[in-house]
């Protein structure tokens, strides 16, 4: 495994961070890289790493101030993307969780990164619920944890790890693995986390999703409380070339839960270029 150490070199509003990531994996496969969710960091995906990195050339990255990442208080979401652009190799296939699956999404609608495919794990193109988008949050409990986040970070932290695997098999398993990525790997600074939340609470990317025409797989957990199952349905129904994948007995972090299932759901659609019914919808077993 090869590791980059990510440094601070945005020094104004335009600069482009420089962002922590590591290779794994076969270097001559097809190239996968990984995004994770608000407050978390690339360790959560160790173990679908593991599954995945015999098949493929794996990147996982982390976000703008999270993990090893440096933050800086101008980052906007275009220097986000563009510290994720950069370490994009060509053709490669973008897995995102969450915000990571916000970002990946406004990635693949970029032609000059050439996104083969995407994979967007417990994602939603709009997290607030409005009159038109019943699948959301309500705005009243993002900002309850923003303004729970400036006077108590960890214990917004640990909330929001009990939302994520609420109605989960084995949520004691699941939230074990969370705690350790950020004990292993570093929590995030608190104004990335501040940013993140005002990422979730404003993102509308539903006309966005109508316009990228990427084979794209969409993965939900069947109890989810953070990005319902309804809106993995929406947003099948607005991307060009998608099919849905729903885990049984999983809550927000299903590749956690269902590491073998989502993997292997994972290696299948990668191995083929056929394009998916646009209605397309499976389950695994629980």
């Amino acid at each position: 495994m090869s590791a980059t150490n990510a440094t601070t070199t945005a020094n104004s509003a335009t600069a482009v961070p420089t962002l922590c990531s590591e290779t794994s994996g076969d270097i001559d496969a097809d190239p996968l890289v990984l995004l994770h969710g608000w407050g978390m960091n690339l360790r959560v995906f160790d173990e679908l790493v593991t599954v995945l990195a015999p098949h493929h050339r794996l990147t996982v990255i982390d976000l703008p101030g999270h993990g090893a990442s440096p933050w800086n208080a101008h980052f906007t979401q275009s220097q986000w993307l563009a510290g994720v652009a950069k370490l994009l190799p060509p053709a490669a296939t973008l897995v995102g969780w969450s915000l990571g699956g916000q970002l990946a999404l406004q990635l693949a609608s970029q032609p000059a990164l050439a996104v083969r495919r995407l994979v967007l794990i417990a994602t939603s193109p709009r997290f607030v619920q409005s009159t038109d988008w019943p699948a959301g949050l309500p705005a009243a409990t993002l900002r309850g944890f923003a303004a729970q986040l400036e006077r108590d970070a960890p214990r917004t932290i640990a909330e929001f790890l009990e939302l994520q695997v609420r109605g989960s098999v084995d949520a004691a398993a699941v939230r074990t693995s969370l705690q350790q990525a950020l004990q292993r790997h570093g929590v995030a600074h608190a104004d990335a986390l501040r940013a993140g939340l005002e990422l979730l609470e404003h993102n509308d990317l539903r006309e966005l999703a109508r316009a990228t025409n990427v084979p794209t797989l969409l993965i939900a957990g069947q109890y989810d409380r953070v990005t319902p199952p309804q809106a993995a349905q929406a947003l099948l129904r607005l991307l060009p070339q998608a099919q849905l994948l729903q885990v049984p007995r999983a809550g927000h972090a299903p590749f956690l839960s269902h590491p073998g299932a989502v993997g292997t759901a994972l290696l299948d659609f990668v191995r083929t270029d056929t394009r998916p019914q646009r209605s397309s919808t499976s389950t695994v077993a629980s």
